[in-house]
């Protein structure tokens, strides 16, 4: 399955971004409020210029503690994260993931990034591929 289908098939709820310059405590209040892992760093909402996901604060509380909260996202953020583009194959992007060791991938298209996909997203999406060949393997089993 293509990136572009996995995010027609996700809930339209947009990219959460946040500024450069908010701190790391208000970006975990929006992360726990949202329900995300993760959230694209951009400074005019449209391009990517880093991810901080929930991981990386809380690596940053065990090594600082509660002083890192006032830090900006900027600090702590993974800059210039690895990327896809919406024509790319799942298998592709869960590789990626899985060697990288990371959760979010922000989809780009040209230098506009028009999603967010994560290892969830992938394994769903694998999920249903399984399904439907499973299906069309017992059709042709049962000769339908």
């Amino acid at each position: 399955m293509q990136v572009g289908q996995i995010l027609k098939s996700k809930a339209l709820e947009g990219i959460i971004t946040v500024t450069p310059d908010q701190t790391v405590g208000s970006v975990a209040e929006l992360l726990s409020a949202k329900k995300i892992g993760a959230v694209i760093v951009s400074a005019d909402g449209r391009s990517v210029d880093g991810i901080l996901s929930e991981r990386d604060i809380v690596r940053e509380l065990g090594r600082r503690g509660a002083v890192c909260l006032e830090d900006r996202a900027q600090q702590i953020m993974t800059p210039n994260p690895v990327s896809c583009g919406i024509g790319e194959n799942s298998d592709e992007i869960f590789g990626k993931m899985t060697e990288g060791r990371f959760r979010h991938m922000p989809v780009v298209d040209g230098d506009e990034m028009v999603g967010l996909i994560s290892i969830g997203d992938v394994v769903k999406a694998r999920l249903s591929e399984l399904a439907m060949e499973k299906t069309a393997l017992e059709g042709m089993i049962m000769g339908f």
